[in-house]
């Protein structure tokens, strides 16, 4: 019972959290909700005896992508007001989607899929399984092309991020450095006679 309890707090929460992310004006609230959706997210992973996942989510996603999201958001100074600007043309084209998710949503809520009947009960492993391992096992043999595509899109991802920062302002000083190699001690040293 408890842990039943626990499960629709965490997915509840979890999903408030991603409404939250969508529904948010503020692009900084909406990364702020889409961490809370992750801690959320963590908490199921520890109630499924998935306690590496759970540590992973809250390390890599909360400790290291969010914060990367953070800063990009924050460097790239988007104007609102502009994208804003052309939000009722795009309108019928939203609507038609979320509808079509919406139906696809009750469809698969009423299936039966997720009925009482097929639902299968969680079974606790004990502790000679060792679920880090096994996770290697089938990421590292089975899904390796996946883990490295997902690499190189998180690689080009940091770098567009690193490119989109980038900006040359004219009131900066920079070095040039072949003027300072040529330099001469008689150009910087000046004697004085006393």
């Amino acid at each position: 019972m408890l842990e039943a309890a626990f499960f629709y707090l965490f997915g509840g929460l979890a999903v408030v959290a991603a409404l939250g992310v969508v529904m948010a004006r503020n692009t900084i609230h909406s990364v702020m909700f889409l961490i809370f959706c992750f801690f959320n997210a963590s908490g199921l992973f520890f109630m499924l005896d998935a306690e590496f996942l759970g540590i992973i989510l809250i390390l890599i996603y909360v400790g290291a992508v969010m914060v990367m999201f953070m800063f990009v958001i924050m460097m790239l100074e988007v104007n609102f007001a502009r994208l804003r600007e052309g939000f009722l043309q795009y309108l019928p084209i939203g609507g038609a989607i979320a509808v079509m998710l919406l139906i696809e949503l009750i469809a698969a809520a009423t299936s039966g899929v997720f009925s009482s009947k097929t639902a299968s009960t969680v079974e606790h492993f004990g502790r000679e399984v060792n679920n880090t391992m096994e996770i290697g096992k089938v990421l590292y043999t089975k899904y390796l092309l996946g883990f490295e595509i997902a690499a190189i899109i998180l690689l080009v991802a940091l770098v567009g991020a690193v490119v989109l920062t980038l900006r040359s302002r004219k009131d900066a000083k920079y070095q040039v450095i072949s003027k300072q190699v040529k330099v001469r001690k008689e150009d910087r040293l000046r004697k004085v006679e006393m």
